[in-house]
């Protein structure tokens, strides 16, 4: 999206990490109207629209479909206590099973249990529980439904079933009336204002948002299992894509849909382009080139620190709640560039202990596996990709996509329309970085480093508990 388009989650001490939904509609009209704009005449020959958005945000709405709380993010950990809470009362392992997710702040059922304590005034109010994508919807066409792809990023989605688990529901205090229904059926026909703002869209199918992890893996060409799609950006993930009429959940990592009938399985993290960012700004570095210049002459693990990137919390591959982030082996002779690079080298690091379990629960044809890089973050620093090159001691092969998600999710509309299928469409890629084998054998001693560190400091935190 654009600058003019920019958008950010607003974040307070207390774990909150939120949007408004007012805000957030306004841009994407906007955006509406100025490619319609730029698209002129051309406009006339659109044969649908399709939307991607962040998986697991939530907010609710009245009987009037107006807001009754902001959107709360993936990133908004006040939940955390009543995911402890669940883990106690349910059985998580069934409920990873079924569901695709273990019990964490992340989802909506944490979230749920803990608005209803928190801000029971606005949670009575509610009448129904949206994803950002139906919000927009309800505005256009006066009624909601959820594709399958959002559905299976709540937390609430029985995955092989394709319908809202029993059991979670009956633990929380909502029903399935508050939910909407799961359909990957088009919208068809704007309602009042915006058939006439919109007049070359308002009889073209509006298809269901898409979650942006499962698309962005489309629009990078990674679309089966020789593939794995490594992207940074605000935050960061690792996933693989397939099709197939059931699956087993893989133990350790989250398992979504992509449509009715693909699934998307991995690992994620908090931080990723929003701790370098942090950092820059934080430890006042030089301008991205001159910082990108001091960073590609540091030698790996050569700063002596030892960095946990969880300032936003961990969702995986160890989905500790409540953690923070941690770095040992400072001292004065420290310099701002090396906790940088030392932050940029310990999330390559977490993407390593993804990529085993993935590598663990999707043995066939591991070892040849192509890592294909996507997001901000690794697109605009060659420094990062080569550090993510040498810790995973595979190729990273560097997309040639920039916008993997609004790619993705116009593939597999397009697809719905009759168009090809989305493994039969090439997406193009850069250049390929090749590991250094000495260099992950420093970063695979850097790791046994990390993993005695995340025992010390977050495991001794959790047992306090």
């Amino acid at each position: 999206m654009a600058s003019a388009h920019a958008h950010a989650f607003e974040q307070a001490r207390d774990g909150a990490a939120i949007l408004d939904a007012e805000e957030l509609a306004t841009l994407v009209f906007r955006a509406v109207d100025e490619t319609l704009a730029k698209a002129g005449s051309a406009g006339d020959a659109i044969s649908g629209v399709a939307m991607s958005t962040f998986w697991h945000g939530l907010l609710g709405v009245d009987s009037a479909g107006r807001p009754t709380t902001p959107i709360f993010t993936w990133a908004d950990r006040r939940a955390a206590t009543t995911a402890r809470e669940l883990r106690q009362l349910l059985e998580e392992e069934a409920v990873h099973g079924r569901t695709g997710s273990v019990l964490h702040s992340s989802y909506w059922p944490a979230k749920l249990l803990w608005l209803s304590r928190t801000d029971p005034g606005s949670f009575s109010r509610t009448e129904s529980f949206l994803s950002p994508g139906e919000y927009l919807y309800l505005k256009l066409f006066g009624r909601t439904k959820v594709g399958t792809s959002m559905a299976s990023g709540t937390g609430l989605l029985d995955q092989n079933r394709k319908s809202w688990d029993r059991g979670l529901l009956e633990a929380l205090p909502i029903d399935e009336g508050s939910l909407s229904p799961i359909s990957d059926e088009p919208f068809v026909g704007l309602r009042g204002e915006w058939a006439r703002r919109w007049p070359a869209l308002r009889e073209v199918p509006w298809f269901p948002a898409l979650g942006d992890g499962a698309c962005s893996n489309v629009g990078s060409g990674c679309a089966t299992r020789d593939r794995l799609a490594l992207m940074v950006g605000t935050s960061g993930a690792m996933r693989i894509l397939w099709e197939a009429d059931s699956v087993e959940v893989p133990q350790g990592l989250w398992c979504y849909r992509a449509d009715a009938r693909r699934f998307v399985s991995g690992g994620a993290l908090s931080d990723g382009g929003n701790l370098v960012g942090w950092l820059r700004e934080t430890l006042r570095l030089p301008d991205e080139r001159e910082t990108e210049r001091q960073l590609s002459r540091m030698q790996p693990d050569s700063h002596g620190l030892t960095f946990l990137p969880l300032l936003a919390g961990e969702r995986g591959p160890g989905w500790a709640d409540e953690a923070n982030g941690t770095v040992a082996g400072l001292s004065l002779s420290t310099k701002p560039a090396e906790v940088l690079r030392a932050a940029m080298e310990a999330v390559a690091l977490r993407f390593a202990l993804i990529a085993e379990r993935l590598d663990a629960a999707f043995p066939e044809g591991a070892r040849g596996r192509e890592v294909v890089a996507t997001g901000g973050g690794l697109l605009g620093s060659p420094t990062w990709a080569r550090i993510m090159a040498d810790a995973l001691g595979r190729p990273v092969t560097v997309s040639g996509v920039r916008e993997a998600s609004s790619r993705g999710a116009a593939l597999l509309a397009t697809e719905a329309l009759g168009g090809p299928r989305i493994e039969e469409v090439a997406a193009p890629l850069g250049e390929a970085v090749e590991p250094d084998e000495v260099r992950h054998e420093v970063y695979r001693r850097a790791l046994e480093r990390q993993r005695e560190l995340y025992e010390a400091v977050v495991r001794g935190v959790q047992d306090q508990r």
